[in-house]
């Protein structure tokens, strides 16, 4: 009788095709997936999965990973939500290719742009490289709990080859651009995923001007991309100011079109033109009516999210004066500061400081977007809901009412203030870009914003949010939920070896308890190098999560087993 290293008995198999859900087994060996349905034989090793899901292991295409890769071989959060696979290097930042006296200049973007600690990268990064093939070589050395891929970032290839001019977004003169195309090619080569851009206004440095490569001609993103096409394989992707997509669309589309490679870029409601996302969704439909499928959109699994409290990096008081004395105490006495009567009321009856800018004000001040976190996490609230609805019915001001609610837990508790995505005070426009053919899941940004937003565990979000317990419009099916997290995010990258439960397939694998698969709530931890702030949220309910075959992960615990490797390019599946 066959023998298997691995067998996954009696499940609820879900295979990541959108095909319907079916009772059967998974056999592993040698790392793949080598039978599903009814399995003869055991395994060496055999999981009871009986009244559990089985689905392929998450593929999370947005991280920022690109500091912590070096640090955290778990690279948590996201392999505490069934992800096995992510992608870094987004958003055009990233460390490689660096000159060693340009390290600290990455550092400092990075820490603009996705709110990491810098002290933190400052004590953990182990630098072992200048070029990217080099960066590639040091990652491969390393062993994770998922897989890894990564993207040639254009602020480092900017800094790297422009200096102060690439800093100061100066035009690229045509050596420049030879120089950046020739080292995307010696990437790709290597083994890069893709390429990533930003430019969008919410990306700026330390001091406030927009990040290298920001303010890029087209001359310089088509040169760049020309080494995408060279190559045969690639993503480019793009992180651009949200009011001003459409008219970055045309030269996107003309991209996809010239180069043959996937382009991607990010379709979000925003406050400013809630409709605006509608208008790409319907480009995007244009573009796939002139058989154009190469060009995506990326959107999130709930709203992008701020999370505000007296440790978070954002919260109504920030910018007050009266806020500032108590500001740099340690935490527990600021918050026996903050619980004396006087002080509350001279805080709420403050006022912001000019200097938080138009954004910011708009961040600190919109009480009607802001909602109490409460004991269980609610990522779809109503407008009775908020911060001003509950000032109204209690009251009390709205500020009155958002100091009340974050002094809760003994200074710990958090508000909500879901900034994309949630217009018109629902997930409509997310579910609409989550049914639309030509966009994908994205923007979870896992390793990132680390002080304001806690979206690593959307993967487990949307399972538990739109497969099971959205009351607030239509749910999806479970079948399309998955798909939509496997291989619909594993095939925009080229990895088509993963993201399906079929023979032959890689073998990564999750093991569910769908009714109770719950979060933990989100909380602020201290554990990065240097004692670094993150906001933290893990989940309960993974039974187990199989990498290539091998348990990293049991009853939502790390087993200590590091399976997970780099992704070098495009990777096929085996024959069965």
């Amino acid at each position: 009788m066959a023998e298997h290293d691995l067998v996954i008995r009696g499940g609820l198999i879900v295979d990541g095709t959108g095909a319907k859900t079916f009772a059967g087994d998974v056999a592993i060996d040698d790392g793949k997936i080598s039978a599903v349905g009814k399995v003869e034989g055991e395994g060496r090793r055999e999981i009871d999965a009986k009244g559990l899901l089985v689905t392929p292991g998450f593929v999370d295409i947005h991280t920022h990973y690109d500091a912590q890769a070096t640090w955290d071989p778990w690279l948590t959060p996201s392999s505490q939500h069934g992800v096995t696979t992510v992608v870094m290097g987004n958003c055009g930042v990233g460390f490689a290719p660096v000159k060693p006296e340009a390290r600290n200049e990455l550092i400092d973007l990075m820490e603009a742009v996705e709110d990491i600690p810098g002290a933190a990268m400052h004590e953990g990064i182990k630098w072992e490289w200048e070029s990217f093939p080099e960066f590639l070589d040091a990652l491969d050395k390393r062993r994770f709990a998922a897989d890894i891929g990564t993207q040639m970032p254009h602020c480092a290839l900017r800094v790297y080859v422009m200096g102060a001019r690439g800093i100061d977004n100066e035009p690229a003169t045509p050596d420049d651009i030879a120089q950046m195309r020739d080292l995307t090619y010696e990437a790709m080569k290597a083994g890069a995923l893709g390429f990533s851009t930003s430019r969008t206004d919410l990306h700026n440095t330390l001091k406030g001007d927009p990040v290298p490569g920001t303010l890029a001609a087209t001359d310089e993103l088509f040169g760049i991309a020309d080494a995408l096409k060279a190559h045969g394989s690639g993503v480019f992707q793009i992180a651009a100011t949200h009011r001003e997509m459409e008219k970055e669309f045309d030269w996107m589309l003309r991209m996809a079109k010239e180069t043959g490679r996937m382009v991607t870029f990010q379709v979000q409601q925003i406050d400013e033109a809630p409709d605006l996302y509608k208008k790409m969704l319907g480009h995007l439909d244009e573009a796939r009516a002139e058989g154009v499928t190469n060009i995506r959109g990326q959107h999130s699994g709930r709203p992008v999210g701020l999370l505000m409290g007296w440790q978070t990096s954002v919260h109504p008081f920030i910018g007050f004066p009266e806020y500032q004395p108590y500001s740099k105490l340690p935490f527990a006495e600021r918050i026996e500061k903050l619980k004396d009567p006087k002080v509350r009321a001279e805080i709420t009856g403050g006022k912001n400081i000019d200097k938080l800018g138009a954004f910011g004000t708009f961040i600190t001040t919109s009480f009607h977007k802001m909602y109490p976190m409460g004991e269980r996490e609610n990522y779809e609230p109503a407008p009775e809901d908020s911060i001003a609805a509950v000032a109204k019915r209690e009251g009390k001001t709205p500020a009155e009412a958002a100091y009340d609610a974050m002094m809760l837990n003994e200074g710990q508790a958090m508000l909500y203030f879901p900034l994309f995505g949630y217009s018109t005070n629902d997930c409509t426009a997310i579910e609409e870009a989550l049914r639309h053919p030509q966009a994908g899941l994205s923007l979870a940004d896992g390793g990132a914003h680390v002080g304001a937003i806690c979206d690593g565990g959307t993967p487990t979000f949307m399972l538990t949010h739109w497969a099971r317990d959205r009351t607030r419009g239509p749910k999806l099916s479970i079948e399309e939920i998955v798909r939509i997290q496997t291989k619909d995010t594993a095939e925009q990258y080229g990895l088509y070896d993963r993201g399906v439960l079929a023979p032959g397939m890689k073998a990564d694998v999750n093991v569910i308890d769908f009714q109770n698969l719950t979060f933990t709530h989100p909380e602020m931890r201290f554990d990065l190098p240097a004692g670094g702030r993150r906001l933290w949220q893990g989940a309960k309910g993974y039974r187990a999560t199989v990498l290539s075959g091998v348990v990293v992960a049991e009853n939502d615990e790390p087993t200590g087993e590091l399976p997970g490797r780099l992704i070098r390019g495009v990777q096929t599946a085996s024959a069965a």
